[in-house]
């Protein structure tokens, strides 16, 4: 099963790791996705850009508005994810509750990502979407 961990945190957890060297943040990130490559559980691992650099479509009126710079709130901001196949829930918690860069105002999201196994098979879109995944090496 596929399971995306979103590293959340908040404005003020953000500063305080502003005193953190970037040598010693990708060391300790470098050993733990080292250990999870090891584990044969890592499928990808990603940092998001900074808040300031993001772009907001809002669907709630149509057209859809398009506003630049961050979130109206920023109480938790994604910082990144790592996408996981593991045997099971509890096992993506374990790899979550040792994730580096951690501490007050941090927090991890555990989603499991969908297979397209889940949906009907007979579907036009599903069957065009498993021909583009087998093409590409994704099943």
């Amino acid at each position: 099963m596929k399971y995306m961990l979103i590293m959340r945190a908040t404005d003020e957890a953000y500063a305080a790791m502003a005193d953190v060297s970037m040598d010693e943040m990708l060391e300790k990130m470098g050993r733990f996705q080292e250990e999870m490559l090891r584990a044969g559980v890592l499928l990808a691992a990603e940092g998001l850009e900074d808040p300031a650099e993001t772009v907001v479509v809002d669907h709630g009126s149509e057209p859809p508005v398009v506003t630049d710079g961050p979130y109206g709130e920023t109480k938790e901001l994604f910082g990144g994810f790592y996408l996981l196949n593991v045997a099971s829930r509890e096992e993506a918690v374990a790899w979550a509750t040792r994730a580096p860069g951690t501490g007050p105002g941090f927090k991890t999201e555990i989603r499991r990502v969908s297979s397209i196994d889940e949906f009907p098979q007979d579907n036009v879109w599903i069957q065009k979407e498993r021909a583009w995944r087998e093409a590409t090496g994704q099943l």
